[in-house]
């Protein structure tokens, strides 16, 4: 395929390895970040430094959001020298930060209002080890030829690229997983206490259960490092905090009943007031005496 010209703004554990990997593809990155050890990284990777996220939009076609937070995507795009100030069609803007549906379908609407380019919101689930192996999982949202539009960066980033509706759907998929990831994290933190206390070997728990109802990725790839103890974070713990946190806000608009979500996020509120918070987010193990 011919070689995709993007600027990419956010350079940590999920933006890295996307950079590298799209380099390595051959294509052309103008990289952004604010902590200058990781534009070193991207540089030394073969991204060129921009110093604004306003220098990053010139010359490419995809501009690629990175981001931890809802306040860190609006200061890229909105603050004083974002995107906004420098996007023109038919330049597309693709955002697969975890932020909250209605503001990200807000933020949609602006940047369509005030440069007349489309905004894809695609979060994505699988980790770094996928980010940096293009096998991401991404659910999108935006107008028909916007998702057209960036089909072939999707084809180098993900192996399933899921559309699934305007402005915002994706965002509510990735709430629906978030939900999903959430419990499950507490719920083999529960399993790995059980079989320890119970006296089996804990760490074959995958293999006994594999090909069950119970198997699943998590289990497959989570829990071993929990049953290690291994919390280099692979994902933030504070970063599925705020996730769910959005998840109980947003199915709080809805008047969607989600306990089993309450409980994971007190959980994870408890894990980060003890200190946890850049632990990876198997590292809830930590509250059951691991």
């Amino acid at each position: 395929m011919p070689a995709l010209e993007i600027g990419y703004i956010g350079i940590g554990l999920m933006g890295l390895p996307m950079v590298r990997l799209l380099r390595s593809k051959g294509h052309t990155i103008a990289a952004c970040d604010i902590v200058p050890e990781r534009l070193a990284a991207a540089v030394e990777a073969g991204a060129r430094a921009a110093a604004t996220p306003a220098e990053a939009v010139q010359g490419v076609g995809i501009i690629i959001l990175n981001l931890p937070t809802t306040e860190a995507v609006e200061a890229a795009v909105f603050g004083p020298d974002g995107v906004a100030s420098a996007m023109k069609p038919p330049q597309v803007l693709v955002d697969f930060s975890t932020i909250s549906v209605e503001k990200g379908k807000a933020f949609a609407a602006k940047l369509l209002e005030r440069t007349g380019c489309g905004w894809v919101d695609a979060p994505v689930s699988g980790g770094p080890p996928a980010s940096g192996s293009g096998t991401l999982t991404v659910m999108a949202g935006g107008r028909p030829e916007d998702i057209e539009a960036v089909r072939p960066l999707m084809a180098e980033v993900s192996q399933r690229f899921t559309p699934m509706g305007p402005s915002g759907a994706g965002l509510v998929a990735k709430m629906i997983n978030q939900l999903i990831v959430g419990c499950t994290h507490a719920v083999l933190a529960e399993a790995l206490t059980v079989a320890e206390k119970a006296g089996i070997d804990a760490a074959k728990l995958p293999e006994c259960l594999s090909g069950g109802h119970a198997d699943g990725t998590l289990l497959r790839v989570l829990y071993p490092r929990m049953a290690a103890r291994n919390f280099a974070p692979q994902g933030y713990a504070r970063q599925l905090l705020k996730d769910l946190e959005m998840v109980s806000s947003f199915a709080g608009g809805l008047k969607a009943p989600v306990p089993m979500t309450g409980e994971a996020l007190n959980l994870y509120r408890l894990l980060i007031h003890l200190g946890h918070a850049e632990l990876d987010t198997s590292a809830i193990a930590k509250l059951y005496g691991s």
